[in-house]
């Protein structure tokens, strides 16, 4: 495409108006939507398209409005949100007391100078120190989880000097090429091998652990840091059976390793603990941070560490800096979330909505046991597995086709999350559930007919 800045010019003002409308008229939405379309195919990936949802519907769906645990299509069709955002929405879309601190900072600034002292950073690192477990003093501020990830690698390599770690078969870290090396599934791996020296053992295995750990003391190679998921999101949400992750800690304090917990998709309250090492009352060596940091409003991830763990840093601060990550925006939306997480209870609420959820979807899998196997999870991170993927990919279509958003996991297909603000209604929750049960019933009924048409071929 040629370059043309006066149609640039023309284009960027004609988009603004669009923003700036509080409603849009028939002519104007229906241009949003074929454009929309065009310039995705044109300009993004087009071969995203088969995977959005908006192929589920009888037209372009494209959300436009959001609020609570709900959001809108372009043409005002709403829709409850149980996939939030793979966890964003900690907090709920558009939480005001998080737009409001942002909204108060753009009024002072938007980004930082890059050399004095941002306070905002300053507090919002002290914040982190107060709320995470153990001796966990010290944040570096990232712009997303897989950016966390990389920090504590990182981090691990200067506080040991090594250059192996260890991941988990089901494991997800993030697409960026550190984290991409703890990521599990090949299709995401293959195309960007070789990455940098990873292991991976099968979760939950306390004795692959040790035999990994003591081998490779052994040969030399020994292990940096055991990276690993509390509960596998992208996996299938898979929980760390009991006492696994104690006995985790207590094996990288043998063998020198740092114990790194990935609790992007877990921390922030999602499971009814503000993190969810905490029900097993281990602290890591560091942790990485992201998705429902930011309140769902601005990006922002951290690493964080101990004071152990970030000597050599402190040593040379230039050895890990970053542009926008901290900046007074995103640290003013974290700083907010984390107060709303406190002053409305919901790390209890998550807790108690997770409890009777599980209850209820359980429920539901011993009624239909021909479509649904099993729920599981914790808090407001669950997963519902169906017998095949082909299965759960027609339940959550037909669930959004009754105006109810939910996704798979990556790496498990079979597996559909059940993430939601934590903000979301009773209310909401049933009419999810009676949603749920009419998508279960439908797709046992196009099951049953499709099975009778083979039986007569």
């Amino acid at each position: 495409m040629p370059q043309d800045l006066d149609k640039a010019k023309s284009k960027a003002k004609d988009v603004l108006s669009l923003i700036e409308k509080k409603q849009l008229d028939a002519g104007e939405r229906e241009r949003v939507v074929k454009e929309s379309a065009q310039y995705w195919k044109d300009h993004v990936n087009e071969g995203f398209l088969q995977y959005r949802k908006s192929v589920s519907t009888d037209y372009m769906a494209v959300e436009w409005q959001d609020e609570g645990a709900i959001f809108r299509d372009i043409n005002g069709k709403e829709f409850i949100d149980m996939l939030g955002g793979f966890g964003i929405y900690s907090v709920g879309h558009r939480h005001p007391t998080v737009l409001k601190a942002v909204r108060d900072q753009i009024d002072k600034q938007c980004i930082h100078s890059q050399e004095l002292i941002d306070p905002l950073r300053t507090y919002l690192a002290h914040l982190v120190a107060l709320i995470t477990p153990g001796d966990l003093q010290f944040a570096f501020f990232t712009n997303s989880g897989t950016e966390s990830v990389e920090g504590c690698l990182k981090m691990a390599m200067l506080a040991t000097g090594r250059h192996h770690f260890v991941g988990t078969v089901g494991g997800f870290h993030g697409k960026s090429l550190g984290s991409l090396g703890g990521t599990s599934k090949a299709v995401f791996r293959e195309p960007f091998l070789p990455l940098m020296n990873w292991t991976h053992i099968p979760f939950g295995d306390l004795q692959a652990l040790k035999m990994t750990l003591e081998c490779n003391d052994f040969s030399g190679n020994r292990v940096a840091a055991f990276v690993l998921e509390p509960i596998q999101g992208e996996g299938g949400i898979n929980v760390a059976p009991p006492g696994y992750l104690k006995a985790a800690r207590e094996l990288c304090d043998r063998f020198g390793a740092m114990l790194i917990f990935d609790e992007v998709q877990s921390g922030m309250g999602r499971t009814g603990k503000m993190f969810y090492c905490e029900y097993d009352e281990v602290t890591p060596d560091l942790m990485a941070l992201g998705k429902g940091f930011g309140g769902g409003v601005m990006p922002i991830g951290a690493c964080v560490g101990t004071a152990k763990v970030w000597e050599k840093y402190i040593d040379n601060p230039f050895l890990h800096t970053t542009t926008f990550g901290g900046n007074p925006l995103a640290c003013a939306a974290a700083i907010a979330t984390i107060s709303v997480l406190l002053e409305e209870n919901l790390l209890e609420k998550a807790r108690e909505k997770g409890e009777y959820l599980l209850l209820k979807l359980n429920a539901l899998a011993k009624k239909y046991p021909d479509i649904m196997k099993c729920a599981r999870g914790v808090g407001l991170m669950l997963g519902m597995e169906f017998s095949d993927n082909d299965l759960g990919y027609a339940v959550a279509k037909e669930l959004f086709s009754r105006n109810v958003l939910i996704s798979g996991t990556y790496i498990n297909a079979r597996v559909l999350r059940v993430e939601p603000p934590l903000v979301i209604t009773q209310a909401q929750l049933e009419l999810f559930l009676e949603a749920l049960e009419a998508s279960i019933i439908a797709v046992s009924k196009n099951q049953k007919e499709k099975n009778s048409l083979v039986g007569c071929s």
